[in-house]
Parts: structure tokens; C-alpha cells; sequence
């Protein structure tokens, strides 16, 4: 079986193609407004060198992305260690080498990359500005807020179309959540 064909075998066999994709959401959309946490408040501080700005956002990339890998991972391989015992005491039959035993060893694996690379990945798009920044007509720092921005509300589309809720709306939503965040770290200063 291809490697493809087994994850979405495995992911039918436990359920998991809902939780990977709330990962996603999830931790997606900690990880954009984390940066533009950090992007505002550099923007609203003035005058610091884009290199640190760029050491900042990487250092807190790496670090949602390990969180997000590790938690995701810890949490899950309990969960599908625990869905496997429960399956095979009413099976009466040790399932180890099953479909269903391989699927609790290799779920958590994938579950923890999605939550993981969400952040890394979405993280990078809104800071890739800051690394063009000597060849920008305008401040990188609002480029990457505007992607992030994007982004949030992208990502809020997707969910409406996840939920059946109309997609315009469900964007707005999300995207003023992040525009509320923005506007208390404007507060702040």
C-alpha cells in the first residue's frame, strides 16, 4: 500500500481527517496572531533593527511549532493507545499489527506534524516580508501585517465553509478577532 493510501486509511480508521483539520485551525490562527502580536508590537515601538524583529518571530515559530508538535503528539498517542485497549478487550485479540494498531502508532505522528507545521508555515509567510525589506517601496512590518490579516481571514473562510455558515461572514469574524488583537496592542503602548 502507498504511503498516501495508507495515511488515508488510517485517517477513515480513526476518525482523525476532523481532528488534523481543527489542529490546523487551531493552531494556524494562534500561530498568525502570535506574529502579529509580535510584528504590532515592533510596529508601534518604532525604529528597531529588522533583524531582530526577524530573530523575535523565528524564535517564537520555533517555538509553536515544537509546542504544537509535542502537545499534539503526547495527547493523541494517549488517546489512540487508550481507543486501541477498548477495541481490543472487545475483540478479545491483540490488534499491535492490525490496520487499527498501526493507525494508533502513526495518527499521532501525523496529527502532531499538522499542528505543528500550521504555525511554522503560516508563521514564515507573514514574516517573509521582513527578509525583502531593503528592497520594499513601503515598511515590511505592514506588508506582514496585511498577510497576516489575510490569512486570519482566510482561515475563517475555510471554517464557514467546514461549518456551512456563509464564508464571508465566518472570515469577518475571524478577521476581527485579529483586527480586536491589534487594536489592544495599540491600546498597550
Amino acid at each position: 500500500m502507498k504511503p498516501l493510501e495508507q495515511v488515508t486509511l488510517f485517517l477513515k480508521i480513526t476518525g482523525s481527517h476532523a481532528i488534523a483539520r481543527r489542529y490546523f485551525v487551531v493552531n494556524g490562527f494562534d500561530g498568525v496572531l502570535t506574529m502579529l502580536g509580535i510584528i504590532m508590537g515592533f510596529h508601534i515601538s518604532a525604529g528597531t533593527n529588522t533583524a531582530v524583529i526577524i530573530s523575535a518571530c523565528l524564535g517564537a515559530t520555533v517555538a509553536l511549532t515544537v509546542s504544537g508538535m509535542t502537545s499534539a503528539y503526547i495527547s493523541e498517542a494517549a488517546e489512540r493507545q487508550n481507543s486501541l485497549q477498548k477495541l481490543e478487550q472487545a475483540m478479545v485479540a491483540d490488534l499491535g499489527e492490525s490496520a487499527h494498531g498501526k493507525a494508533a502508532r502513526l495518527m499521532p505522528i501525523f496529527i502532531a506534524l499538522v499542528n505543528g507545521l500550521a504555525p511554522m508555515l503560516l508563521s514564515l509567510l507573514i514574516i517573509s516580508p521582513l527578509w525583502f525589506s531593503a528592497y520594499l517601496p513601503i515598511s515590511p512590518l505592514l506588508i506582514a501585517i496585511a498577510i497576516g490579516l489575510t490569512i486570519v481571514f482566510f482561515l475563517g473562510v475555510f471554517l464557514g465553509r467546514v461549518s456551512g455558515i456563509f464564508w464571508l461572514w465566518s472570515g469577518l469574524r475571524t478577521l476581527l478577532i485579529a483586527l480586536a488583537t491589534c487594536g489592544i496592542i495599540i491600546l498597550l503602548d
